[in-house]
């Protein structure tokens, strides 16, 4: 820059002098046009969707809820004060949480798969608070007639309470299908009392008047070519994780494996208060952790937050952290 086309201090400090002024001539003549616009309110997606190989995939929300936690929900076996410090520790609230409830859908191309149907009526969270699937299927691009089968991981109420809508089947051409050892838990009569009669009542009133569409499946059944049912017990008695898999890419559903996206994977020892039994689903959490650590495929956690996909990371021997999806299964 020549010295003749420099800019000139005093006709710059002129200029800034003038512009600081300007709110001060302006604001006689200051309106609501130019006021802020109306505040739209907080807002998250409701559905995600990718590929994987030949299959195509997409997460349904079923509730936005927070909920007190993860104490004592998770680590009632353990300390309140260290369950807080692990929250703060990773920069999360030490007394509230927002899980995600996730039903997913799986087109193979020649079947459409739900896994789990959410809340519904009479979930953990109805309506409205939770039980959107059957009103975000159809933002999703999904019609209930088009879902052929629909896959219960297991029998809690927040897993079944979507099967039913307004008394009749949500999924009116569907058969489901479910572990035998599962159903045989659930769908008795006068099995259960307290709690658990209360979470065997939703599943009655979602699958009794359904039980000739009901298919059975043992772990190493194929649900469909590419899906298959993979053993989960302890959180109940017959949970299942599934695999499925398109063209050599893979991603596993597993259901209640998790409950929050960093004490259940940092501390899989912690007791979760919905597992029927509690070193079972101990065990479990860790057996699945690691092999999923160890093969670095994508996880989809139903209670893990929107949308709910990620992968699993050893940190020490024992120990875990879930990473949320970013860009690697869009590509």
């Amino acid at each position: 820059m020549t010295k003749s086309n420099m800019p000139n201090r005093r006709a710059v400090l002129s200029t800034l002098a003038a512009a600081s002024a300007a709110p001060l001539v302006l604001a006689p003549f200051a309106n609501s046009a130019l006021g802020a616009a109306a505040k739209l309110g907080a807002a998250q997606p409701r559905h995600w969707r990718y590929k994987l190989g030949q299959f195509e995939l997409t997460i349904v929300a079923d509730s936005e809820v927070f909920i007190d936690g993860p104490y004592p929900i998770i680590g009632a076996n353990a300390n309140e004060a260290d369950v807080r410090k692990l929250m703060r520790d990773n920069l999360l609230p030490e007394t509230r949480y927002q899980p995600g409830f996730s039903p997913t859908v799986v087109n193979t191309g020649r079947e459409v798969v739900l896994f789990d149907t959410g809340n519904g009526e009479n979930g953990f969270v109805p309506r409205p608070a939770g039980g959107w699937l059957a009103d975000g299927l159809a933002p999703a691009g999904i019609k209930p007639e088009e879902v052929d089968i629909v896959v219960i991981s297991h029998g809690h109420p927040d897993h079944v309470g979507g099967i039913m809508n307004g008394g009749k089947p949500l999924f009116p051409n569907a058969r489901y299908v479910i572990g035998q050892v599962e159903y045989d838990f659930w769908a008795p009569e006068g099995k259960h009392t307290g709690e658990l009669e209360k979470f065997a009542s939703v599943f009655r009133a979602n699958t009794k008047s359904l039980a000739e569409r009901f298919t059975f499946l043992k772990p190493g059944d194929e649900v469909v070519p590419g899906i298959t049912a993979v053993e989960a017990y302890g959180h109940t008695p017959g949970h299942l994780n599934f695999r499925i898999a398109s063209e050599g890419k893979e991603i596993y559903f597993w259901g209640d494996c998790a409950h929050h996206q960093v004490a259940s994977l940092a501390k899989p020892d912690w007791h979760c208060v919905f597992d029927g039994d509690k070193e079972q689903g101990a065990a479990t959490r860790k057996r699945v952790y690691d092999m999923l650590a160890t093969e670095r495929i994508p996880v989809i956690g139903y209670h893990m937050p929107f949308p709910s996909v990620g992968y699993v990371e050893r940190t020490t021997p024992g120990a875990y952290r879930w990473l949320a999806h970013t860009y690697q299964l869009n590509l």
